[in-house]
């Protein structure tokens, strides 16, 4: 038997210029971008070279979910985007305007630097020493 997480909802406060950030950014591929009426999109986003985990970028439209933009995980971090080439990506993300908490640090695990999205929600960048 097979399990995956195929998408995580990310809730944002507009469409377009979360899918600007995530590909500009972050290099994401837009997968799907569906218009679904009443103002809903189906909006897919997901790393180069990724097989499986995505993330659908939802818009927030009630109060409640926009009180969470940029704070789904109480301000820990959220997301963790592994590389295979820290420094490339570290230097990309740097030079396309991606905020950075901390300086990239050595860990027993790997290399690793918290930033946030355009939002506030922290992420790490982190790269493996034995994948």
């Amino acid at each position: 038997m097979k399990q995956y997480i195929g998408s995580i909802a990310l809730v944002v406060a507009d469409y377009d210029e979360a899918i600007a950030w995530y590909t500009s950014v972050l290099g994401f591929q837009l997968l799907e971008d569906t218009d679904m009426g009443g103002g809903k999109r189906w909006v897919v986003v997901q790393p180069p070279g990724a097989t499986e985990t995505r993330l659908l970028l939802a818009k927030a439209t009630t109060e409640a979910q926009r009180a969470h933009i940029g704070d789904q995980t109480g301000g820990r971090v959220f997301l963790l985007l592994h590389t295979d080439d820290f420094r490339r990506d570290y230097q990309r993300m740097l030079a396309a305007g991606a905020v950075f908490c901390e300086e990239p640090r050595d860990e027993a695990y790997g290399t690793v630097v918290v930033f946030q999205d355009l939002y506030g929600n922290k992420w790490d960048l982190l790269q493996l020493k034995n994948p």
